[in-house]
């Protein structure tokens, strides 16, 4: 039942998402009933063809029968015509359906909160706007044509079935609600099975995912075995699923088909009973069994295309999962912006957890003043990131309040809060375009010379100079004809571009030699008077000159104050700093 309800849901919602499109999609109705009432004609033309030719010798009709020859080709002619144009017209359909469906899908996606993207695999996704919707493309521009073309053949055969012998037609009374009952039977098991064939592939597709990313490290701890024969049983899944759901489905069309030859047989045996008694010509029976071929054929088709329609319903199931998910709250109305921000934050008694059930900040509380260089060090897993992820508000704190100049961030809308912060983060990002658009996206309009500028300040300019184009040389793959220094390089430029008065920086010199880090931290303190920066840092000889050190443990600080000041203390700052020298 709740399968039912579910396949329900799903079909009302894909309807109602296709209904833009009505106008194009009742043109097509139209052409098809048009060219299925053409082909219609023709069985009870050659009906006619074969009343034509009596038994005996020279019984035959010769300038009747050249007429219905005639007329069966013009309407096959005709009817081929249309169903040519029917089909074009519902593949530019289905097209146009199936670019709106992706842009709303992409679209979906960048309102959706940063929590989505930590659980959800990259893969999956990408199995969502690619697979899912092109297994929808598919129904749309061919299932559905040969749906409603089945539709109106069965009801216009069915007429005239009834027309030519009404006791030759209560046959199909019979073997129809048969056909029915069988194929409602395997249908409803098939239907969790293409559900899960959707689900393996997008685990699959994460799989292969993150495995690519990471080829450089699976080599260097000789890995390439274990990671075929994991790759080996999520594909023997995947097949496994593919395997189920399309025996299972693929039995419907035999079945059905067994059911047709069934109902012709039938029609055959009391067909020639009747004529021995003389209640039905040669004609009406050579008509009725045309007539009842067409009116089978489709049956057997919707069987067939049942399963794969599971298999469209299944997919739209995901795409309007990841439509329906929950987008990030939207600012309220009369919310403040923030402008000339000085950079003063305050968090008081913040408590934040991932889940209900842990709680990774406690109770922090932590007064920033303008300009303040703050250092967050601690061990991993202590909340230094996520402390980072509420700074930015990419998550919204269970307790407590965050401000900025005096203003709960709750009260500041989302743009221009994050306008606010500049961030470097461990993992680079960088996409395909050349250098410069990859730096210049930090700030809307920089000019050349600006990108220079803080390519020279970040110490990677004379670098650039040496790429084949320089600063016009694409990046293709997030980056991976440059090494992951540079990479890191060009992330700092783009922050030092920005200008915003709230810098993060986490990890951000984990990529770069000690050499180059010392040269950075010099031309990043000169750029960051007047900013208040965060500084996420594991090698704590990075952050001995930031104004204050903050030891985060288990979600609390449990320390603070300057290197100097944290090592006389001789505590748990002390006790980490010694360990980098063991």
């Amino acid at each position: 039942m709740r399968n039912n309800k579910s396949k329900t849901r799903t079909l009302s919602r894909l309807i109602r998402y296709i209904s833009p499109f009505s106008p194009y999609l009742i043109l097509g109705i139209v052409l098809t009933i048009a060219s299925n009432a053409l082909a219609l004609v023709g069985p009870y033309l050659s009906g006619l063809a074969i009343g034509c030719i009596e038994p005996g010798i020279g019984n035959v009709k010769f300038k009747a029968l050249p007429v219905y020859l005639l007329l069966m080709a013009v309407f096959y002619i005709l009817s081929g015509i249309l169903s040519y144009a029917l089909s074009k017209l519902m593949i530019n359909t289905s097209r146009k359906i199936i670019f709106k469906m992706r842009g709303d899908i992409f679209d979906k996606l960048q309102t959706l909160p940063v929590g989505y993207f930590d659980t959800h695999p990259v893969g999956d996704i990408l199995s969502r706007i690619s697979y899912d919707t092109d297994t929808i493309n598919t129904s749309l521009s061919t299932d559905v044509v040969h749906v409603f073309a089945g539709i109106i053949t069965v009801i216009g055969s069915l007429a005239m079935m009834i027309y030519i012998s009404p006791r030759l037609t209560l046959i199909f009374a019979i073997t129809v609600p048969l056909t029915m009952v069988l194929v409602k039977l395997i249908t409803g098991k098939t239907r969790p099975l293409f559900r899960a064939r959707s689900k393996k592939l997008g685990e699959l597709n994460g799989f292969v995912e993150e495995m690519s990313s990471g080829q450089k490290t699976i080599r260097a701890y000789n890995r390439e075995a274990d990671v075929i024969d994991r790759f080996s049983a999520k594909n023997d899944e995947t097949v496994t699923a593919y395997y189920k759901a399309e025996y299972y489905g693929g039995v419907v069309g035999p079945s059905v088909n067994f059911m047709n030859n069934l109902s012709l047989s039938l029609v055959s045996v009391f067909g020639a009973a009747l004529y021995l008694k003389q209640l039905i010509t040669i004609a009406n029976i050579s008509s009725f069994v045309l007539y009842s071929r067409k009116f089978s054929g489709p049956i057997n088709e919707i069987a067939n295309i049942i399963s794969e329609l599971q298999s469209t319903l299944s997919a739209a199931e995901r795409v309007f999962a990841l439509l329906d998910e929950e987008p990030e709250p939207v600012d309220c109305i009369g919310m403040t912006e923030a402008e000339n921000i000085r950079g003063e934050v305050e968090l008081s008694d913040v408590s934040f957890g991932y889940t209900p059930e842990t709680t990774v900040i406690k109770n922090l509380s932590l007064n920033v003043k303008s300009g303040d260089l703050v250092a967050i060090v601690g061990p991993t897993g202590a909340g230094k990131t996520t402390l980072v992820n509420l700074l930015m508000r990419f998550y919204d704190i269970n307790s407590g309040s965050i401000c900025i100049d005096g203003t709960d961030v709750s009260e500041i809308t989302r743009k221009s809060m994050r306008l606010a912060y500049s961030m470097v983060l461990q993992d680079t990002w960088l996409f395909h375009g050349t250098v410069f658009d990859n730096i210049a996206y930090g700030k809307e309009g920089a000019t050349r010379e600006d990108v220079e500028r803080a390519c020279r300040d970040a110490g990677i300019h004379d670098y650039i100079l040496t790429l084949p184009q320089g600063y016009d040389t694409v990046l293709i793959d997030g980056g991976t004809n440059i090494s992951k220094g540079q990479k890191q390089l060009l992330t700092i430029a783009r922050a030092m571009l920005a200008d915003a008065k709230l810098l993060i920086l986490d990890e951000a010199t984990s990529n770069v030699d000690t050499r180059t880090e010392k040269q950075i931290q010099k031309t990043m303190r000169k750029l960051m008077d007047g900013k208040t920066c965060f500084v996420i840092a594991h090698r704590l000889s990075t952050v001995r000159d930031a104004d204050v050190i903050l030891v985060v443990r288990d979600g609390n600080i449990v320390e603070s104050g300057t290197h100097d000041a944290l090592i006389a203390k001789n505590g748990f700052y002390k006790e980490m700093f010694d360990s980098q020298f063991i």
